[in-house]
């Protein structure tokens, strides 16, 4: 079979490890001469007359007999491996000397340089996992908390994949009972049930639409939450980056104007990660350094999910904090507005700057250079991501392949209820069927191009 420009009959070896000077390094061989070929440069056991799923000691020497290392060679025989093909994999010492003496003997011996994803994809391919089921392998590799950990795991294991498929194939068979009295339309008969028909495609609506709405979450917990810290100069804004960090990432002064350029670092809070972007000042700026600044902390501002603004709480009423949002909030950007140096007025009410679209529980009041309800900070920006309990035995979608997929199929059907309604004739009805049919598909791989599978696996790493 080919794909793109490569045969996927090739037996292909990669790196499966990071690369870099480590303890071990883990050396993938996959395909039908995948044994043959690692039988040719180990030394120990025979590996053709051994089991699958066994490991063996022994010693890889290059065409002159020289050993170049001592390994240890895992046996996995298909169809009982990742990729359901012939696999080895060799770990041997972490010296890139080694790894790439080794791999370039592999490949003189047979084997050729696999490319990105590739032995993903034949596991695709080969039945082993959906389409969806593969990406989360990406994800699960990328994941940078707990969170992101949890759903790309849920994906990998079928997430929502297996009831996208169960009702997929229940509306499969009502479509083409539909195809066939289109078959027989002269005889005016009516194979399937319209009843049942509607109530399986509002079934699948439902369904759908509770995944649309979970991807605003599942994409805030791959991707992080972009989080601006602003305010007026001297706000301390920098110190309540090193606070909310417990270090010292930001310059502090008393001077107005420290901070010239963004500076943006990772918080993790509860397995979400906040994207925290300390930006210069706002201010006519003094020069133009710092009105480069400024502008800088202008697009941050406008492209972020959740404004923190900072101000004086001895200084700044109510009016004032108000027009700087007024000029600043983007919109669908929420805003969490902290009173900082709350130790020097421990008397300021929170409730005088609240406005209706503001409420009290989004406005917080911090001493950031003592550290003071800094972990009620933290409280209430999880919070505003995560107004619930992120309850991972729901099916929450992070792709935003998917997420398209989705909507594209949740429209398809409910022109399919509406050409029902309206009475139009099967032959229209089936159409809006096999449309979304087709995007229902696309999530699973049951429908997939050449260029799609491309665009997917060309973002793993060459070892996945």
């Amino acid at each position: 079979m080919q794909y793109t420009n490569y045969d996927l009959t090739d037996t292909i070896v990669a790196l499966a490890t990071p690369a870099g000077v480590g303890a071990i390094g883990v050396i993938r061989l996959s395909g039908s001469k995948a044994i043959e070929i690692a039988n040719q440069v180990f030394v120990g056991k025979d590996l053709s007359k051994q089991e699958s799923h066994t490991i063996h000691f022994g010693k890889i020497l290059n065409e002159e007999k020289v050993i170049l290392d001592e390994v240890l060679a895992s046996l996995f025989i298909a169809p009982t491996s990742y990729t359901k093909e012939n696999s080895v994999e060799i770990s041997c010492h972490g010296s890139n000397y080694i790894i790439q003496a080794i791999i370039q003997l592999l490949i003189r011996s047979g084997a050729r340089m696999a490319q990105p994803g590739e032995f993903t994809m034949r596991a695709f391919l080969n039945g082993q996992m959906d389409l969806s089921q593969a990406e989360a392998v990406a994800d699960l590799i990328a994941a940078n908390s707990a969170s992101a950990h949890a759903i790309a795991m849920q994906q990998m294991r079928g997430g929502f994949s297996e009831e996208i498929k169960n009702l997929r194939q229940q509306l499969l068979d009502f479509a083409s009972l539909i195809e066939l009295e289109l078959d027989f339309s002269e005889e005016d008969v009516e194979f399937a049930d319209r009843t049942e028909l509607k109530a399986l495609v509002q079934k699948i609506q439902t369904l759908i639409h509770s995944l649309i709405q979970s991807f605003q979450l599942g994409n805030v917990i791959k991707k992080g939450v972009n989080t601006v810290i602003a305010g007026r100069p001297n706000a301390g804004k920098s110190t309540l980056l090193n606070s909310l960090l417990k270090e010292d990432r930001a310059i502090v002064s008393e001077i107005a104007g420290t901070t010239r350029d963004t500076i943006e670092e990772v918080l993790n809070i509860q397995g979400i990660e906040f994207r925290l972007i300390d930006t210069a000042g706002i201010r006519d700026a003094q020069d133009q350094i710092e009105a480069i600044g400024v502008e800088k902390t202008m697009e941050k501002v406008q492209s972020s999910a959740i404004l923190l603004y900072v101000f004086d709480a001895t200084q700044l009423p109510p009016e004032t904090v108000h027009a700087d949002l007024k000029n600043l909030q983007g919109p669908n950007q929420t805003v969490l507005l902290v009173a900082n140096k709350m130790d020097r007025n421990p008397y300021l009410k929170p409730e005088e700057y609240a406005t209706p679209t503001l409420p009290v529980s989004q406005i917080v009041t911090v001493s950031a250079i003592n550290n003071m309800n800094i972990e009620h900070l933290k409280n209430t920006l999880y919070q505003l991501v995560v107004s619930e309990k992120i309850n991972f035995d729901n099916p929450i979608v992070s792709n935003t392949r998917h997420l398209e997929a989705l909507q594209n199929a949740h429209q398809s059907l409910s022109s399919v209820l509406a050409n029902m309604d309206a009475g139009v004739t099967s032959d229209f009805v089936a159409m809006d069927i096999r449309q979304a049919l087709y995007y229902l598909g696309e999530i699973v791989g049951t429908v997939s191009t050449d260029d799609l599978l491309g665009n997917i696996f060309s973002r793993f790493c060459i070892g996945k």
